[in-house]
C-alpha cells in the first residue's frame, strides 16, 4: 500500500505533530510540502524536519500531487483557504476550529454543501485511546441507555465534541448554564518549558451544565489543565444500568450480578520487555476495548489521535464515510459559543437549530 500524502499551509507549532508522524511511520504517511510564508521559518522547519517548503500556496499545488492538504491556520483564515482548495477540487483536512463565529460557520457550511466539497476537520479528542475507549463502552450497551456526562478533559469545542460523542448527542438542542470561576494555582509547564520559578498565577475555569432534556452533559474545564502536574483530568458517563469514572468501570449483567473492573492501559516495554515501547490498546475485563492501529510507530496518545485522522481522511477521500464532518465541527463551536454567551449574561441560555443540522 503506497504512503498516504499531504500537504500542509501552515507554520504554526500543532504541524510539528503531523510531521512527526510521518517521520516517525514513513511507511504510512509522507508529507509532500509545507506552505510557510515566512522564509525564515521555512528554513528552519526543512532543516530540523527535512521536507520542503514553500511561500505561497499556488507553489505548493504546483509541485505535484497530493491525497489532500491539511489545513493549520488561525480560524480568521481557515475558511478562505477551504474556498480555494474546495474550488480545485482538492480534499481539505482543516484543523480547529473552521472558522470564527456563526455567521461565518453558517456561510462556510452553505459553500461546501452546495460544492460538495470533500471537507472534514481534524478533531483529535474522541481518537484518544482512553477517550475512544470510553466511547465504545458507552454505546456497547452494557451501561444501558446513557443520560449524562461530564467531562474535564478538553476546552470549548473539544469539550463538546467528547459530551456529545459520550451522550450519543448528534444535532439536539440544549439549554446551557455556565460559570467562570478564578482560584489560585501553582505555576506549571507551558508550551516555553518547565516552570523556572516558584510563584501562583490566577487559573480560569469555566463550568457549563447543558440540559437536552433527557440527557445532561457537564462541561468542566481550566485553563491550565492541559499541561498542569496538579490538575487531571476528569470524565464521568452515566447510564440506567452502570457507569465509568474515570478508568472504573461498574454496571449490572443482571439484577443480582454487579460487574466492576478498570479500564486497563496495556503498554510495552515493561520489568525488562525488550520489545521498546508502544502502546497496545485498553482492555475491559476480559476483553478489548480498543486496539492502537499505529504500533509499530511508537506514538504518543496524542498522536495516535492525529494519525487516526489522518488515516480516516484518506479512507474519506477513497470513498469512505465522514469521521468529523464541518456539520459536526460547527455543532461543537456553535454550543462552545453558547456556553460563552451564557457566561457573558450570567444566565441561561437556549440553542435553536443550525443548517447544518436540518438535513442531518
Amino acid at each position: 500500500m503506497s504512503p498516504i500524502r499531504f500537504d500542509i499551509v501552515g507554520g504554526g507549532f500543532r504541524i510539528q505533530a503531523y510531521i512527526r508522524i510521518a517521520a516517525l511511520m514513513p511507511q504510512r504517511f509522507q508529507v509532500g510540502g509545507v506552505v510557510v510564508r515566512d522564509e525564515a521559518r521555512g528554513r528552519a522547519i526543512e532543516e530540523q524536519w527535512h521536507v520542503k517548503t514553500h511561500r505561497s500556496l499556488e507553489d505548493l499545488l504546483a509541485a505535484g500531487e497530493r491525497d489532500f492538504v491539511l489545513l493549520s491556520l488561525p480560524r480568521s483564515v481557515n475558511a478562505s483557504y477551504i474556498h480555494q482548495l474546495a474550488e480545485q477540487g482538492i480534499p481539505v483536512l482543516a484543523e480547529t476550529p473552521p472558522t470564527q463565529d456563526l455567521e461565518s460557520l453558517i456561510d462556510l457550511y452553505t459553500f461546501v454543501r452546495e460544492r460538495r466539497a470533500k471537507v472534514q476537520i481534524a478533531e483529535q479528542y474522541h481518537f484518544h485511546p482512553l477517550n475512544a475507549a470510553r466511547i465504545a463502552l458507552a454505546r456497547s450497551g452494557k451501561l444501558g441507555t446513557i443520560s449524562q456526562a461530564q467531562v474535564s478533559v478538553g476546552h470549548d469545542y473539544h469539550g463538546m465534541n467528547l459530551l456529545r460523542k459520550l451522550l450519543g448527542i448528534q444535532f439536539e438542542n440544549a439549554q446551557i448554564f455556565a460559570h467562570q470561576f478564578t482560584s489560585p494555582l501553582a505555576a506549571g509547564p507551558t508550551r516555553a518549558g518547565l516552570p523556572t520559578d516558584d510563584k501562583t498565577l490566577p487559573s480560569q475555569q469555566v463550568l457549563a451544565y447543558l440540559d437536552f432534556g433527557d440527557k445532561l452533559g457537564v462541561y468542566d474545564f481550566c485553563s491550565d489543565q492541559y499541561r498542569s502536574w496538579i490538575r487531571t483530568s476528569r470524565v464521568l458517563v452515566r447510564g440506567d444500568r452502570g457507569e465509568i469514572n474515570n478508568t472504573q468501570v461498574r454496571y449490572l449483567e443482571d439484577i443480582l450480578t454487579p460487574i466492576q473492573y478498570e479500564l486497563a492501559r496495556q503498554d510495552s516495554s515493561k520489568i525488562g520487555n525488550l520489545e521498546g515501547y508502544f502502546h497496545r490498546g485498553y482492555m475491559a475485563g476480559s476483553e478489548w476495548i480498543y486496539r492502537n492501529p499505529f504500533i509499530d510507530g511508537r506514538l504518543n496518545d496524542d498522536e495516535i489521535a492525529t494519525a487516526t485522522c489522518l488515516d480516516q481522511m484518506a479512507r474519506y477521500v477513497a470513498g469512505g464515510p465522514d469521521f468529523y464532518s464541518l456539520a459536526d465541527a460547527a455543532q461543537d463551536q456553535y454550543l462552545s459559543s453558547m456556553i460563552h454567551q451564557s457566561l457573558e449574561i450570567n444566565g441561561p441560555v437556549r440553542t435553536s437549530t443550525q443548517p447544518w443540522a436540518m438535513i442531518h
